[in-house]
């Protein structure tokens, strides 16, 4: 690899689902891994594969069909847990076990219960069990940002020796300050005598808002792998930011003077699949992949924008997939041109029958809409497999209103196990009324911990996209639901939230894994 190239590590399928909520299914998992290879993200983390089972399978479904990038599982530095890892990557055309261990004086005191003697000794022994196994390890420092430097520089080195060929440096807690953090990568790289056999790495949180100008500041002074995750998901304030990381590389190539291999343009329709998946919609504001963010509403920077773009604008909207997905099929369009878009987007479906479904859907919504878009496809097959999932309740009919100085209603017919029922609600609003109609049915016991309704597009017309997640005894799932008519989609999400509750594959949410 070139000096000059730096490695984007996407770690949304791992430390990204530790967003409390933000879990997500094998299958989900897939979609997205699928969306990141044709971003041509480097690394892809597809999870924790000692976690659970289910973590387990979706980096083994991953590392089956992922092919153009490597596929990695992140691991304790245990025996068990590399040996999961390995286990689960097996399938792999390239694949990596990333292994770590705390390094600061809190960790390892009041959390491992080790002297940094056993320390040392257990990442050495962790390091060489993983390559045994794989060619790939990557190594990490848990709490870098808080560990003495002198004793980084002694652990560093043996795990290099010992064969690993990345070395992460992770800001675990987001503490560390821009200076300070490029300070350090500058002094590990020069003071570790073995240093130039191996890349050096950085996953940086955003506790204080820092975590992409520490990541570009470690840059600067010699890292050359970036973890991050789209739309800065992650454990508390989340992570760096993979389309700011990138696109700031991008656009100042002049004074970093380092390049990603990112595919740009796919960087919206990622972002839109990772908040649909999750639940977690992108803030209007955010950079890059933001409604706003190519936005101008004030009469100056209008004026300008129409003179010369460059005035107002730094990046082009296009090249980071803004402004590209009208699609032009409509009611008329048949299914090869259907599947045709599909596979465009990176959609293909598991069957001729799901895609007849799909098709079907699509002919629907398209007597509903004028125009079509690329995140209604997105939304519309998310539907459709949130529908085929294992149900035991479905949807068959629904009826809500309201008008002023009366109290909502809602009458739904809802098939449990196959056998329909009617039942009446009265609510606050028609939404409620709704949900409280399909408790008195379902009787979950669940707690609504978040209910969100965003736009697909733009337009009366739009999709509503609507998530609810539920709580129960300490699960976490997220339903989805789309329609253009928002009490239908939230009635959908609801039962689609409930189904995941049912099934032995919920959308759990292990936190077990910190980096």
């Amino acid at each position: 690899m070139s000096n000059d190239q730096v490695i984007i590590f996407d770690t949304t399928l791992r430390d990204g689902e530790q967003s409390p909520g933000a879990a997500m299914t094998k299958d989900e998992k897939v979609r997205i891994a699928k969306s990141l290879e044709m971003l041509k993200v480097d690394v892809i983390e597809a999870g924790f594969a000692i976690a659970s089972p289910g973590d387990f399978d979706a980096v083994k479904s991953i590392a089956e069909t992922i092919k153009d990038s490597t596929v990695c599982s992140l691991s304790r530095a245990l025996p068990k847990d590399i040996d999961a890892a390995a286990q689960a990557l097996k399938p792999a055309a390239q694949g990596r076990i990333h292994t770590f261990i705390a390094t600061s004086p809190l960790h390892m005191k009041h959390k491992l219960c080790m002297t940094p003697d056993q320390v040392l000794e257990q990442a050495i022994a962790s390091v060489k069990q993983a390559r045994n196994l794989i060619d790939d390890v990557e190594f990490s420092c848990e709490d870098a940002g808080r560990s003495d430097i002198d004793f980084m520089c002694r652990v560093i080195e043996a795990v290099i020796d010992a064969g690993a060929r990345t070395i992460n440096i992770p800001d675990t807690v987001g503490y560390a300050l821009p200076h300070q953090y490029g300070n350090m990568i500058a002094q590990l790289i020069e003071r570790v005598p073995n240093s130039d056999k191996a890349i050096f790495s950085v996953h940086c949180h955003n506790d204080l808002g820092l975590a992409v100008a520490n990541s570009l500041s470690a840059v600067v002074n010699g890292a050359r792998q970036v973890e991050c995750t789209i739309n800065g998901l992650g454990e508390r304030a989340g992570n760096a930011s993979l389309e700011e990381i990138v696109m700031a590389i991008r656009t100042r190539q002049d004074d970093l003077n380092v390049e990603t291999g990112i595919n740009t343009q796919h960087i919206v329709p990622t972002s839109r699949l990772v908040s649909g998946i999750t639940g977690f919609p992108v803030q209007p504001n955010k950079a890059i992949v933001g409604a706003n963010a190519f936005a101008h509403e004030s009469g100056i920077h209008q004026d300008g924008v129409l003179k010369n773009r460059e005035t107002y604008e730094i990046m082009k909207a296009e090249d980071v997939g803004w402004n590209t997905n009208r699609l032009t099929l409509g009611k008329l369009s048949g299914r090869s041109a259907f599947k045709s878009r599909m596979e465009e987007l990176g959609i293909t479906f598991a069957d001729r029958d799901e895609l007849t479904e799909a098709f079907n859907r699509f002919k629907i919504l398209a007597d509903k809409k004028s125009e079509i878009f690329d995140d209604d496809l997105q939304a519309l097959v998310s539907d459709v497999r949130s529908s085929n999932e294992e149900e035991k309740y479905r949807l068959v009919e629904l009826e809500a209103g309201s008008s002023t100085g009366k109290t909502p209603e809602a009458r739904l017919v809802i098939a449990v196990d196959s056998e329909e029922k009617e039942v009446r609600s009265a609510g606050d609003g028609p939404v409620d009324a709704v949900f409280k109609a399909i408790e008195s049915i379902a009787d979950s016991g669940a707690r609504l911990a978040l209910y969100n309704v965003s736009a697909i597009t733009s337009g009366t017309d739009s999709q509503g996209d609507v998530s609810v997640r539920l709580e129960k005894q300490g699960r976490i799932v997220n339903g989805s639901g789309a329609d253009t008519d928002i009490v239908v989609a939230s009635a959908k999400a609801y039962i689609n939230a409930l189904n995941l509750l049912n099934t032995d594959r919920p959308k759990t949410n292990p936190q077990t894994g910190n980096v």
